[in-house]
């Protein structure tokens, strides 16, 4: 059994999840999966405009790790862009740097120093680069039992 993979440090997530071809319909596409840690390597890479070995240490990987991972996303974009692909980008083993959560009351909350304690609780159970959690928009819906606002699809507009 391979060993899991390590967690790749990501400073900041896409605006967009999804880019495609313009002028055809999504569903008439096929997609190639982009991975958060992928985006993150071409990024530093290219928009920083930082070394091989700066862009690991940031990304808390090895060099060698870093190049695959680069070399990775390449292949999937040059993938994208000839044969006319959507990319979707998402998942893939990273957390958020500067991001710690609570595993006692649950916060989350933002900072670039190391913290001891919870801000809330006062609790030492940190996760340090905790990742928010985010769907895909692909099911799953409301959770809570919170009434929604608004209609659906063959209702008429509530209060």
């Amino acid at each position: 059994m391979p060993r899991p993979p390590k967690m790749r440090t990501v400073e900041c997530l896409p605006r967009s999840r999804v880019f495609k071809p313009a002028g055809i319909p999504a569903a008439d596409l096929d997609a190639v999966d982009l991975k958060i840690d992928e985006l993150e390597a071409v990024r530093l890479k290219h928009c920083e405009k930082l070394d091989h070995e700066t862009c690991a240490e940031r990304m808390n990987v090895s060099r060698a790790t870093f190049h695959r991972v680069l070399n990775s996303a390449y292949g999937k974009i040059a993938d994208a862009l000839t044969t006319g692909k959507a990319i979707e980008i998402g998942g893939g083993p990273y957390r958020l740097r500067g991001r710690h959560r609570c595993r006692s009351c649950g916060h989350l909350w933002k900072t670039d120093e190391n913290t001891d304690a919870c801000p809330e609780c006062g609790s030492d159970q940190i996760a340090r680069g905790a990742r928010r959690r985010r769907g895909r928009g692909r099911g799953g819906g409301r959770q809570g039992g919170k009434p929604r606002l608004g209609r659906g699809p063959g209702e008429a507009w509530s209060d």
